[in-house]
C-alpha cells in the first residue's frame, strides 16, 4: 500500500441524496462506524449490510481496516449505496492496483439514478390527470 501522511484513507461515496464520507484507518481489526453508531445497528437489514461490507468482501480486507462513516441524507438504501461507493473510492487511496477489480464489479461508478421531480399539471412526474373525451 501507498505511504500516506495521514492516519486514513479517505473518500467520498454519492447514492441518489445520500452522501458518505468514509475513512479507512489501517492496521484496524474490522470495526465500521455509522454516525457514532455501530454499523450492524445503523444497517439493521441484511442486504443493507452486505451492500456495505461487498468491496471489502471482494478483495478480501474484511479485517484489515477500521471504517468511520458519516453519511447524510437520503434513505437507508441510498445510505449503504453511497457507503459501498465511498468505501471503493477510498480503498483505491490505499491501493490504486484494486482498481479493475472493484470497476468490474461496479462500485466505482456513481449511480446516475435520482427521483424524478414533478411536472406543473401533472399529478407525479409522470401520472397524468384522468382524460375524459366527453
Amino acid at each position: 500500500m501507498a505511504e500516506n501522511p495521514n492516519p486514513y484513507y479517505y473518500g467520498t461515496g454519492r447514492r441518489k441524496t445520500a452522501v458518505a464520507r468514509v475513512r479507512l484507518y489501517p492496521n484496524g481489526d474490522g470495526r465500521i462506524t455509522v454516525n457514532g453508531r455501530d454499523a450492524e445497528q445503523y444497517f439493521p437489514r441484511e442486504t443493507l449490510m452486505q451492500a456495505v461490507r461487498s468491496p471489502l468482501r471482494l478483495l478480501e480486507l474484511a479485517n484489515h481496516f477500521n471504517i468511520t462513516i458519516k453519511v447524510v441524507g437520503g434513505g437507508g438504501s441510498g445510505q449503504a449505496g453511497a457507503v459501498r461507493h465511498g468505501i471503493s473510492r477510498a480503498l483505491l487511496r490505499a491501493d490504486e492496483g484494486f482498481r479493475p477489480t472493484l470497476r468490474r464489479a461496479g462500485f466505482l461508478t456513481r449511480d446516475p439514478r435520482m427521483k424524478e421531480r414533478k411536472k406543473y399539471g401533472l399529478k407525479r412526474a409522470r401520472k397524468a390527470p384522468q382524460y375524459t373525451k366527453r
